[in-house]
């Protein structure tokens, strides 16, 4: 028995599907076309994976990342995220479960999924590691998933006040016209001006009046008000 999955499925909550499933925008021609909800929200799921990941492996994950429930797919990688991150000295456990990741990624497929797992397994990984990886997600990534995992992932990057590859893959990134990928190029710009304002600002300036505005208004949240009126104004 796979105790992830029955566990998942015992906090099922049919009153919350419908909401959910407009959240993550199921509906047709829509990102998350298609994608199945059991109406469980994520605290709950945090405390299902909390308990069961130890008993969990790599077979279990295998089949819960195969699953129609997204939520059953996000504890699977939640599980993934606490096996990684408890195997501090097992280097090749760390390893196996990085390349389980890469080898999911088809089944990583809403934004929460991506947000939630990537930077703190991938980019906590490539840490002290070449991160030409996350280079050729953004660039070639097959879906706006695996492109978003490359931009996401660098988060870890900058909370270690590391961040020229954020910088980087968002410029490779800077006119996709998906406006989730905007919203996370946006978003992890504004991080990494939190740690250095002046570089952010020389990275906008050659760049903002072309720059998708949603993308620039993620970018700017935290500057001054007469400064984003200004950006914004420009645009």
């Amino acid at each position: 028995m796979n105790i992830l999955i029955s566990k998942t499925l015992s906090k099922a909550d049919p009153s919350q599907v419908d909401g959910l499933s407009r959240f993550f925008k199921t509906g047709p021609g829509q990102y998350g076309e298609g994608d199945k909800f059991l109406g469980i929200k994520v605290p709950v799921t945090r405390g299902v994976v909390g308990e069961s990941w130890k008993e969990v492996g790599f077979p279990d994950l295998e089949e819960c990342l195969a699953s129609e429930y997204h939520e059953i797919r996000l504890a699977g990688l939640l599980a993934l995220v606490k096996i990684f991150s408890s195997a501090r000295r097992d280097i090749d456990l760390r390893r196996s479960c990085v390349d389980f990741y890469l080898a999911h990624t088809d089944r990583i497929n809403n934004w929460d999924l991506v947000d939630l797992s990537c930077y703190p397994l991938l980019g906590e990984w490539l840490l002290d590691k070449d991160r030409s990886l996350l280079y050729d997600l953004a660039r070639n990534g097959k879906t706006i998933w695996e492109q978003r995992i490359g931009i996401v992932s660098t988060m870890t990057f900058v909370r270690h006040n590391q961040i020229e590859d954020t910088f980087a893959i968002a410029d490779i990134l800077l006119h996709h016209p998906h406006d989730l990928i905007q919203k996370a190029v946006g978003w992890l710009l504004r991080e990494a001006g939190k740690k250095d304002k002046a570089a952010l600002v020389a990275f906008l300036e050659p760049r903002y009046r072309s720059m998708p505005r949603t993308m620039l208004r993620y970018a700017i949240e935290k500057f001054p008000e007469g400064e984003r009126k200004r950006y914004m104004m420009s645009s």
